[in-house]
């Protein structure tokens, strides 16, 4: 299997890529159109005349919002969040549109744990998150989580292994076409090499695609260990979305070939029987279990 084809990376050596200028906060607010250009002199102007900052110049002038320049801001820093509107995603990805919030904090502190754990152990670089029932949230943390890994500056992928109710196609607003089932069935990547997202330069989403009439085999065949073996190579984390284990055995599938997974329950609604079971079954098969998150929502 051919690395560049899976990953859209290329294995050029960090000695060889050219130094990335530093971003000029008046391009950045240009480029994006929230400044014109005929615009900037004014704002330099002001910046000198009162020895402030250049968005704090732009924001006195009512040329652009606080926002605008936040947004501009984590742009120059590499830190990618959302202005509230941007169609490129779904709100529900707090973790790009409300970074300063207490439930992505709490989304940090997981990334943490993670990483630590990885430090120990390098085979945690493929993580499944999985879940006993429907409607706990699996899909919300693994595309948030991706998302905070991505704004790490780590090479992230997010694969939908939902091949039965996929969310991250729409949490994403990506388009119809290709997508893990295909791969599978095809038992190659005539999908393309996955390319990162447009609004997350740091994170690639392979999602679910079409829903196949037979989503547990495909997820048995050998395909699907070859590309999460490429994957752990490639990227610096791995986050795989699963259907509930109350569907059938697809999530337990995912995780023993990823080697590691998280156990997404909901409070008031998740069952501790269910739970226990589940992560029982799991370490059964081998898998490290890396913990649970209990969401409350």
């Amino acid at each position: 299997m051919d690395m560049k084809s899976f990953s859209g990376h290329s294995h050029v050596s960090a000695f060889e890529k050219p130094p990335v200028a530093f971003p000029n906060l008046g391009e950045i607010l240009v480029s994006t159109g929230r400044l014109s250009a005929d615009a900037v002199a004014r704002v330099t102007a002001r910046q000198r005349e009162r020895g402030i900052p250049f968005g704090a110049a732009a924001i006195e002038l009512g040329l652009v919002t606080q926002a605008d320049v936040h947004a501009a801001l984590s742009r120059q820093f590499d830190y990618p969040v959302l202005s509230a509107g941007d169609q490129g995603a779904d709100p529900e990805l707090v973790a790009a549109f409300e970074p300063t919030s207490p439930r992505v904090e709490a989304l940090r502190k997981l990334r943490s744990q993670l990483v630590l754990r990885r430090m120990a152990n390098p085979l945690l670089r493929t993580v499944a998150i999985v879940g006993p029932v429907r409607g706990e949230g699996r899909s919300w943390l693994a595309a948030n989580l991706a998302v905070v890994f991505s704004q790490l500056g780590e090479r992230t992928l997010l694969v939908d292994g939902d091949l039965r109710n996929p969310r991250q196609q729409t949490l994403f607003r990506l388009p119809p076409a290709g997508g893990l089932a295909s791969r599978l069935a095809e038992r190659g990547d005539k999908g393309g090499a996955i390319q990162p997202h447009s609004r997350f330069d740091h994170l690639s989403v392979l999602q679910a695609g079409i829903v196949p009439p037979n989503p547990q085999e495909l997820l048995a065949r050998p395909a699907f260990g070859a590309q999460i073996a490429v994957a752990r190579e490639t990227f610096e984390m791995t986050l795989v979305d699963t259907p509930a284990d109350e569907v059938g055995a697809d999530a337990q599938l995912v995780a023993a070939t990823c080697g590691s997974a998280i156990i997404v329950a909901r409070r008031h609604a998740s069952a501790h029987k269910r739970v226990a079971a589940l992560s029982a079954g799991l370490r059964d098969a081998g898998v490290v279990v890396i913990g649970g998150v209990l969401l409350d929502f």
